[in-house]
Formats: C-alpha cells, sequence, structure tokens
C-alpha cells in the first residue's frame, strides 16, 4: 500500500484537487443560479474595475521586489501619504512659495546625490538642480483652482520622489549586504513611521478627495445606469468614478511598462532585477537603479491612492488596500509585471463576487482572495507567470 501511494502520489494529489473543486462548485452553484444575471454582470463590471486599482498597487510592490527581492510591506502608508500631499496641493488655494522652495529644493537634492554627495561639486549639476528648483517652486505656487490639478500633480511628483528617495537612501542602503529578513522588517518599521506622520499632519478623519467632480460637466450621468429589467432581471450600475479609475490606473500601468521596456533606465533596471552583480560587473550603478526603483515605486503609489482616494476617499483603511494587492502579487508571480495586472483583477473579480454571494460578511476582503491564493499556490508554488528558480548546492 504504501509504494503504490508513494508511486501514484502525484495522480492522486490530482484527483484530489479534482475532487475538491467538483465539491466546490456543487456548493458555489446552487448561490450563484439564485442571483439575477444584472447582478452578476454588475459584480463582474465593478469587480474588473477595482481589479484594476489593485494591478497598479501590485505593480509597485513587484516594482521594488525585482529590484532588490524585498517585499514592501510599506507600500499601502505610500499610497496614503501620496493620495494626502495630492489633495494638500489640490484643496489649497495657493501655496507659500517659501514651503514650496523647500520642497523643490529637498527633492533635487536628493535626486542629485542619488549616486553620492559629491555630485554637489559638479557646476553643472548645480546648474540643472537650479534650474529645475526654480521650474518646480513656480509649478508648486501656482494659486487659483484653475490651475490645481497642475499644482497637486507636481507637489504630488515632488513629494512622493522625495519619500522613496529618503526611504531608499536612509534606510534601505544601509543595510545592503545584510540578511534579507533585515531589509523585510525595515518595510515594516516604515509603514509604522508613515502612520504616524499621516496621522500627526493630516489627522485620522476620511477626507474626501474630489478629483472626479469634472466628470460630471461631460454629460456622463453619474453612476451610468444600464435598464435591464426586461432582459437581465434588474438594473446595471456602473460608478462613473470607479470608471475613470480603473482607466487611469491603465494608463499608468502602460506607460510604466514602455518605460520599463524602451528606456535605457528601464534596460538597466531589468538587468539589475535579474542578477545585481552581474550587472555591477558591466558598469551599471546598482545603487542608483535601486533607488531609482523606489522613486518610481512611490509615484505608483502615489497614483494608486490618488485614484483609490478619489473613487472613495482618503483614509486610514487605505493601508489595507495593500494587504489585498499582496495576494494579487502572489497569484501572478513576484516578479511578473503581467502577473500583476491579471493577479490585480482576478482578486477584484473574487472579491465583488464573494461580496455578492456571501452579503452581510467580510468573505470578500477577508477570506475569498487569500482562499484563491492558496489554491493557486498549491498547484503552482511560483504564481501563475512566476520564473522557476533552480538552485543547485
Amino acid at each position: 500500500m504504501t509504494t503504490f501511494l508513494e508511486t501514484n502520489r502525484r495522480s492522486l494529489t490530482r484527483a484530489a484537487y479534482a475532487v475538491l473543486a467538483i465539491l466546490v462548485l456543487l456548493w458555489l452553484g446552487p448561490l450563484i443560479l439564485e442571483q439575477r444575471p444584472a447582478r452578476l454582470i454588475g459584480s463582474t463590471i465593478t469587480g474588473l474595475l477595482v481589479g484594476g486599482i489593485y494591478s497598479l498597487i501590485a505593480l509597485g510592490i513587484v516594482v521594488i521586489n525585482k529590484a532588490s527581492g524585498v517585499f514592501n510591506f510599506a507600500h499601502g502608508w505610500m499610497m496614503l501619504l501620496g493620495g494626502l500631499l495630492f489633495y494638500s496641493f489640490f484643496a489649497s488655494g495657493s501655496v507659500s512659495p517659501l514651503a514650496a522652495g523647500v520642497l523643490a529644493a529637498l527633492t533635487v537634492i536628493m535626486v542629485i546625490t542619488t549616486a553620492g554627495w559629491g555630485a554637489l561639486r559638479s557646476p553643472r549639476s548645480l546648474a540643472l538642480g537650479a534650474v529645475a528648483i526654480v521650474v518646480l517652486t513656480v509649478l508648486l505656487s501656482l494659486s487659483g483652482a484653475e490651475w490645481q490639478f497642475i499644482r497637486a500633480i507636481a507637489g504630488a511628483v515632488a513629494g512622493s520622489v522625495l519619500v522613496g528617495l529618503v526611504v531608499e537612501r536612509f534606510t534601505i542602503r544601509p543595510l545592503i549586504g545584510q540578511p534579507l529578513f533585515a531589509m523585510v522588517l525595515m518595510t515594516l518599521a516604515i509603514s509604522r513611521a508613515l502612520n504616524g506622520i499621516t496621522q500627526l499632519i493630516w489627522g485620522s478623519v476620511e477626507i474626501p478627495l474630489q478629483v472626479f467632480s469634472w466628470v460630471g460637466n461631460l454629460g456622463l450621468p453619474m453612476p451610468i445606469r444600464f435598464d435591464a429589467r426586461d432582459t437581465l432581471g434588474g438594473i446595471i450600475l456602473i460608478r462613473t468614478e470607479l470608471l475613470f479609475a480603473f482607466a487611469l490606473a491603465l494608463v499608468a500601468f502602460v506607460a510604466f511598462v514602455l518605460f520599463f521596456q524602451f528606456t535605457n533606465v528601464g534596460l538597466a533596471m531589468r538587468a539589475a532585477a535579474e542578477d545585481q552583480r552581474l550587472a555591477q560587473s558591466v558598469g551599471l550603478r546598482v545603487r542608483i537603479i535601486l533607488a531609482v526603483a523606489w522613486a518610481i515605486a512611490a509615484l505608483l503609489a502615489t497614483a494608486a491612492g490618488v485614484l483609490q482616494g478619489g473613487a472613495t476617499s482618503l483614509s486610514l483603511n487605505m493601508p489595507l488596500l495593500a494587504l489585498l494587492a499582496f495576494p494579487a502579487v502572489l497569484l501572478g508571480g513576484l516578479e511578473s509585471i503581467t502577473g500583476a495586472l491579471v493577479g490585480g483583477i482576478v482578486i477584484g473579480l473574487v472579491q465583488e463576487w464573494a461580496n455578492l454571494l456571501f452579503p452581510g460578511t467580510q468573505a470578500g476582503t477577508e477570506l475569498a482572495p487569500y482562499v484563491v491564493l492558496m489554491a493557486v499556490l498549491v498547484i503552482r508554488p511560483d504564481g501563475l507567470f512566476g520564473q522557476k528558480r533552480i538552485e543547485r548546492v
């Protein structure tokens, strides 16, 4: 009997998985058939739209993991901080030129000194830095409601890049060469620090971010309604803000992919992600690449925070979305950009379907994504698009 089990272990395991899948389908089948088609379609559309934002969140986590092998547990709080920075410049009628100049100067100095503080001795770097500080200060100081988007975008970009570079420079870079677990713990410490900073400056009150208020001027209904009572047994509702957030998330995702594939910086990031020692041996400055990766991850976190805040609001619950993005990252593959997109959409769909089938429970947010994750990892431990790495001893 033992010999039979050892010989046919793989076949028996697959048969057990198949039986389990059939049992799950038999359990969920009646619940699905009880739902009206309109509600199923509405939940599917909502899940797809929500999954687009999850994909953007997952992409930021994948960027850091590809660059340094670190799972960034502070990404959710970087999202909230970026969204709050955008809100501060968006909601204020004007910004003090002194405050704008300080933010611009700090950001430019951190960018120039990415390779080392010796870059401040270069006349060319100082000249370019001075021009960048002046331009950025002017953009941040624009007053009036007609300039609020330009002012907010400039402020959010400058602030998020500054945060990403500061985190890399003073917390991650000193740990290079140390056990990877030390970096992971550092990201946890960063998350708690950002938690305190956001509450100290902006408080803990939920803040509405009216970035999609202009949608009504386009003549689109809010929400979009499809009357399908005669055919599908109900009305399909699509939140207009969520639709625009999904579209902008896809634009940001595609922009990063194009940058990653067709620019010299993207090529250097791909080389460093494959093998840091080999990349360094051919002359690439890996530390600069890591700093760029953290700055880009902070930008992606800010974009996700602004879009999610515009679709819902800015609150202390936003960092919890990163916990839903972690299953998306693992589901798609830790180092796969395509996997981040697919994983985010799958998790969004699973979450909305679970909320539909099990109303009044936390099955959609706390159970279903992780059950799907466990099921996929049992079958494919590297994720749907993950790379198998074989270590030879």
